[in-house]
């Protein structure tokens, strides 16, 4: 995986490529304060209307991934994509709008935007060095006010072209909104082929808008609940070989996988601490389930955390490590709790009708997704200490819900009732947002990973 060059002293190339407008290096905006529980209440329903012209190629040239002209109608595709994905902007372009010319960058014709009722325009060029490298540079206008308000640029191999596309997103949708980014982020999932009775179950990885999939493993072994290391640099699943359930951690760049833990006991769950040296993990022993943790290289011995006699799975970390939310029907029924990373402190936080499973933290640390079971299953969202539950989806089997990132979107898989195919969707805060994700095959337990590097 290769890391971007930021440009942060940008000054002095922008400068002779593109005018003498200053350079303001981006920076995401800090997150919010989590105590608001107004916060919660993202309003997208004002979308904000911005246009996308194609990028500008000064000098075009031939790149491993194309021509740089076709890369910058590209990659203001993907901004465009992203933009409207989020459900907070309404975009226009790259196609339907009139090709910019290089002295625009940096100097838009305001009334002609306006023109074209649109409150945001971002533009840019796309150049290849000498070493064959894009520098990517990316513009955000207020066409109301008529001035220039982020500017930045990437430096990236041709074949990561995307990546510059998704960060440029990234850096207008924080500036513009006052959120965390998201948009430059990948997500694993179990890629499903077969019969219904009788699924082939394969882990796949792909960026946060469906593209640059690829298949992990071959699914002569069923493989499930993938996590994504904190360090991007491999996942977390469970595999069952022989008949036996694994707990393998995949090395993405090697293209190796290592057995943290094996057992001929029904085992399940697994999930990452937040540091990535422990992994948390059920298992069933003589008819009761316990919560375990273990040290993230498979050495040791397990820790048990519960001891209650039912059956509880383990769900995940908060943020910090110092606490785990947790499923458990020791009351009776299916219901959440959440208990200190040592196993202490046990307390009961879900209290709605129906049963709920596979609780999760936000990375924001201010809310838990989870699935309720009431008839149909639904993706909700509560408080850590169980109040405003809120549902956000309504259909009949939406589950296992994942946060993006800034903790402001949630990914879940939805089984069609009848032919049980599975699918990838999301939804932002509001439940008003809800889109599906494009996968080759069908697809189930999405796990959304941090913004990349």
């Amino acid at each position: 995986m290769t890391s971007f060059s930021f440009y942060r002293k940008l000054a002095s190339f922008l400068l002779l490529i593109v005018g003498s407008h200053s350079v303001m290096a981006q920076t995401p905006p800090p997150a919010p304060d989590t105590d608001e529980p107004e916060l919660v209440e993202f309003d997208t329903s004002k979308t904000r209307s911005i246009a996308v012209p194609a990028l500008v190629a000064p000098a075009p040239a031939d790149t491993p991934a194309g021509n740089s002209a076709a890369l910058g109608r590209q990659i203001a595709e993907v901004i465009s994509s992203d933009l409207r994905a989020s459900g907070v902007f309404e975009t226009q372009g790259p196609n339907g709008l009139r090709a910019i010319a290089l002295p625009e960058v940096t100097a838009p014709q305001f009334d002609y935007w306006k023109g074209r009722t649109v409150e945001q325009l971002v533009q840019g060029f796309v150049r290849v060095g000498g070493d064959g490298n894009l520098t990517v540079g990316c513009y955000l206008y207020d066409v109301g006010f008529g001035n220039e308000t982020t500017r930045l640029g990437f430096n990236v191999p041709p074949r990561e072209w995307r990546r510059a596309a998704h960060k440029c997103a990234d850096a207008i949708y924080a500036k513009l909104t006052g959120e965390l980014p998201f948009f430059d982020s990948r997500i694993a999932y179990i890629a499903e082929t077969g019969p219904k009775g009788k699924r082939v179950k394969r882990l796949a990885i792909m960026d946060s808008d469906g593209a640059n999939h690829r298949f992990i493993t071959n699914g002569q072994s069923t493989a499930l609940t993938p996590r994504f290391s904190p360090n991007y640099k491999s996942i977390l699943y469970l595999s069952y070989v022989d008949g036996n359930p694994r707990i393998y951690v995949y090395d993405i760049d090697a293209g190796r996988q290592r057995l943290i833990t094996q057992s001929r006991n029904p085992t399940f769950a697994p999930r990452w601490s937040p540091d990535g040296q422990t992994i948390l993990y059920s298992m069933a022993v003589a008819g009761n389930t316990d919560i375990y943790k273990i040290s993230a290289n498979g050495n040791g011995t397990p820790v048990k955390l519960t001891t209650s006699p039912s059956i509880d799975v383990g769900g995940s970390f908060s943020p910090d490590g110092r606490q785990i939310v947790f499923e458990s029907d020791r009351s009776g029924s299916q219901q959440i709790y959440v208990m200190n990373a040592d196993g202490s402190n046990q307390r009961r936080i879900s209290f709605g009708s129906g049963r709920y499973a596979t609780p999760e933290w936000s990375p924001r640390a201010d809310l838990i997704a989870y699935t309720r079971i009431a008839g149909d299953f639904r993706v909700g969202t509560m408080r850590p200490d169980g109040s405003g539950e809120r549902l956000l989806t309504d259909s009949w089997q939406d589950e296992a819900p994942t946060w993006a990132p800034n903790g402001r979107v949630i990914q879940f898989f939805r089984t069609a009732k009848g032919s049980g195919k599975t699918s990838i969707w999301q939804v932002d805060l509001t439940g008003s947002n809800e889109r599906q994700l494009p996968t080759p095959v069908d697809g189930s337990d999405p796990a959304w990973g941090p913004v990349l590097p």
